[in-house]
């Protein structure tokens, strides 16, 4: 009879896998994430048939710790602005206090051993912000240039900058936040 799978082992596994991807991209052996988790690889596989499954499991894993962190206290009824600014402010806050699953999260996104299906599941957990941005779309608050996946990119780009400055500066955390939200406010608001 099998041994039923421990969470706290699947855990050090992906916490492994964060770490790794995060400065060695996707291509990180599975040897060095099993043996940065304590464990073999053999054991590994066990947890994550293959490698793809491990990388998609922690795409989602780091995709609903975000969507947890920005989603907790969501001002559902606040103004646009308002909600902008506090989706805005948890993702730095959330990048600032995670930069390993953030730039782990940087490498899972632009790798198409991310299936599609994933990327679905994952952009489910915000539900919210998507309402939000076809709210602004739809009532003219976002510039027709810098609607959709523009403006996405602006604001990924923007998060970026914010948080390398805040990265060299940790004192002037909520400065760079408060002036890379009106960047962005300003540069993609109709």
């Amino acid at each position: 009879m099998a041994r039923p799978l421990s969470e706290q082992k699947r855990e050090a596994i992906l916490a492994a896998a964060t770490e790794l991807v995060a400065t060695q991209g996707v291509g990180a052996p599975t040897a060095k994430i099993a043996q940065s988790a304590g464990l073999a690889e053999g054991t590994l596989f066990k947890y994550f048939a293959t490698k793809d499954e491990l990388l998609n499991q922690l795409y989602l894993a780091i995709k609903a710790d975000l969507a947890d962190a920005m989603l907790k206290a969501y001002p559902a009824e606040a103004s646009v602005v308002e909600r902008a600014r506090h989706v805005w402010g948890c993702v730095i806050d959330w990048g600032a206090k995670y930069p390993l699953k953030r730039r782990a999260m940087r490498q899972l996104t632009v790798s198409d051993r991310v299936t599609a299906e994933t990327r679905k599941i994952g952009a489910a957990a915000f539900h919210e912000v998507s309402a939000m941005l076809d709210q602004c779309a739809s009532e003219g608050l976002v510039a027709i240039d810098a609607a959709g996946a523009f403006a996405g990119a602006i604001f990924d780009a923007l998060a970026e900058t914010t948080l390398e400055f805040i990265a060299r500066e940790p004192k002037k955390k909520e400065h760079y936040k408060s002036a890379g939200f009106k960047a962005l406010w300003n540069g993609v608001a109709g």
